[in-house]
């Protein structure tokens, strides 16, 4: 799925806006609190992942929908500098006539290889008849 460097800038920029903690947002704060240091929202982490995925795959797909996230997790916190790669893996395939639904692993590791973020989604796809190409329908 491709990497994403995550700047002090960002982090602190995207908890303002959407997850306006003090271990998000304050510096002097968070460096007292139990991570010592900024870490990143995990709403922050689940938009990095979905970046991440849909210009390396999402984006080749006839995508319906997202149906949703299953069993997310965030084993270990994202921090200032940290280089996230993601990766993804095709756990289910389901189809009808004209559909899909495909259930996804979803992986961001560190640069440390810890993993930072698991999740579980599902998307609904059209379905493509054999030799049509990608273009959206």
């Amino acid at each position: 799925m491709g990497d994403h460097t995550v700047s002090k800038a960002e982090l602190v920029d995207f908890a303002t806006l959407w997850d306006a903690q003090w271990f998000h947002i304050d510096e002097d704060a968070a460096d007292q609190g139990h991570f010592r240091g900024l870490i990143a929202s995990g709403v922050h982490t689940i938009a990095i992942a979905q970046r991440l995925l849909t210009r390396t795959v999402l984006n080749q797909w006839a995508v319906i929908a997202g149906l949703g996230f299953d069993r997310v997790r965030f084993p270990a916190p994202v921090r200032p500098g940290d280089v996230l790669t993601g990766t993804a893996r095709i756990a289910e395939i389901t189809l009808d006539r004209t559909r899909g639904r495909v259930k996804m692993e979803m992986r961001l590791t560190d640069q440390d290889d810890h993993t930072v973020l698991y999740a579980e989604l599902t998307i609904v796809l059209w379905r493509r008849e054999p030799g049509e190409t990608a273009a959206v329908r």
